[in-house]
């Protein structure tokens, strides 16, 4: 038996460099190190506005996430949000869609690591490694939150460490400062412009891969999700969040800008890091174990932040009546517990499922599916703030807290129709579509249920009061 406590609120175990780096934990995966030569090989190197594009859409979701959280902090976050200011059957829908997307995407950072593994260790399975890495996430997330704040903080670390030496690395290279073979590599635009040319695939395909590539930064939502275990929001919040928009151009554009510039694009591979493969061309045969250990790393600080915030979004689901009430319960560290454990168990599903596909395959699909579920959840947070402006002027209602989304309401607008053109695309993309078939329904069956059973409430409510 798992001992309860009445405990009305989380604990505010969590710090500001908890909160940065807890982020950037969920938005630096394998996803990262491991999916963009997959992105960069279907698009070429067009894919730079693709990451552009992806860039400006979390920057506009987390300016209306900013000014939500800190004038209404909430352990539901953007699920009370779209509750209170769109609909509770749609909020519904999200909140499981969001939970949904985690509980798919935590499995595919676990395989990533198996693969890893598998490919330094041979004798042992890829799948038994994914396992293990599921074990310990599993432990981790039934700790402490401080446990879970610190660890967190020193993973994202690491992450950034690597991304910058890649960075600095490529530099050097493309600049001609670095010697390889005793000659002077001479690039200039031999790569961004060669084979192919800037479109290689056409147009399209850059913005029906914004799915896939979204995958990328999801997670930076999480900095609101934890704001209600954070001791103080009003600073926290708005930091946090400006400082992770400036760090997703820094430790995303850039590198993947670098990368396209010293690296062809028709010779990236999606079964290992194309960082990697593009150092060792150059002669940093060194790097290969670096980056290995880095990925590993990434992979389970990705998985582990992102076990935190499905687990929060199952509490919230719970405290606004769309979930069984006992995963609102907490236990005497004032986690969720009930929560953490049905989540769990979710997950070793998906794990011991693809037990039944390709390693590669299953990273794929998994990823597939959790960025067009995540899609779902940013749009609703751009409509929330969109609507709860509107109705703070209509009943004037002075806003409160210290944190104001500029130009409104264009910030919202570009969010919400940016991220519906992505999802509509990626219909088209036949290789993404059964993201499009999973995803769909992953949206529409809770909304659904809720709203038969909110029906039928009221149905049984209206016959017992005839009576």
């Amino acid at each position: 038996m798992i001992a309860m406590t009445e405990v009305k609120t989380l604990r505010k175990d969590l710090k500001l460099r908890h909160l940065e780096l807890i982020s950037l934990g969920g938005i630096i995966g394998s996803a990262f190190f491991l999916g963009t030569g997959y992105i960069i090989a279907q698009g070429g190197p067009a894919v730079l506005i693709s990451y552009a594009l992806g860039g400006l859409i979390v920057f506009l979701v987390m300016l209306c996430l900013c000014e939500l959280t800190v004038a209404m902090p909430s352990s539901s976050s953007f699920i009370q949000y779209a509750s209170d200011y769109i609909s509770p059957t749609w909020a519904c829908g999200t909140g499981w869609s969001y939970w949904l997307n985690w509980i798919a995407y935590i499995p595919a950072e676990c395989t990533a690591a198996g693969i890893i593994m598998h490919y330094i260790i041979p004798s042992v399975p890829a799948f038994t490694w994914a396992m293990l890495f599921g074990l310990m996430i599993t432990v981790i997330n039934l700790s402490k939150v401080r446990i879970f704040g610190e660890m967190e903080f020193w993973l994202s670390i690491v992450k950034i460490v690597a991304i910058v030496m890649f960075s600095v690395l490529a530099i050097f290279i493309f600049f001609g400062l670095y010697k390889s073979g005793g000659k002077m590599p001479t690039i200039g635009t031999e790569y961004l412009l060669g084979d192919g040319g800037f479109f290689p695939h056409g147009k399209l395909v850059v913005i029906s891969l914004m799915v896939m590539l979204l995958v990328n930064f999801q997670g930076s939502e999480i900095v609101c999700l934890a704001a209600a275990e954070s001791t103080d929001t009003d600073v926290a919040i708005p930091r946090a969040s400006r400082n992770i928009a400036i760090r997703i151009v820094l430790l995303y554009l850039v590198p993947v800008l670098l990368l396209v510039l010293i690296f062809p694009w028709n010779k990236m591979e999606s079964d290992t890091s194309v960082f990697v493969l593009a150092l060792q061309q150059y002669g940093f045969h060194w790097v290969a174990g670096v980056f290995t250990f880095v990925i590993l790393t990434a992979a389970f600080s990705c998985a582990n932040s992102g076990m935190y915030a499905t687990v929060r979004a199952l509490y919230g689901l719970s405290n606004q009546k769309m979930a069984p009430k006992i995963f609102s319960r907490l236990n005497r560290h004032q986690v969720p517990m009930p929560a953490a454990i049905f989540t769990l168990i979710c997950i070793w599903i998906f794990l011991i499922l693809s037990y039944f596909f390709s390693s590669t395959a299953a990273f794929s699909y998994l990823l597939s599916i959790s960025g067009f579920t995540g899609a779902v959840c940013w749009i609703s947070i751009c409509w929330s703030q969109y609507n709860f402006r509107k109705h703070c002027k209509k009943h004037k209602i002075e806003l409160k807290g210290k944190f104001r989304t500029p130009f409104y309401p264009l910030v919202p607008l570009l969010g919400i129709w940016l991220q519906v053109a992505c999802l509509v695309l990626l219909f088209f993309n036949e290789e993404l579509r059964p993201a499009f078939y999973f995803g769909v329904p992953a949206v529409l069956l809770p909304m659904a249920i809720y709203w038969l059973y909110k029906k039928y409430s009221k149905a049984s409510n209206h016959i017992e009061q005839s009576l």
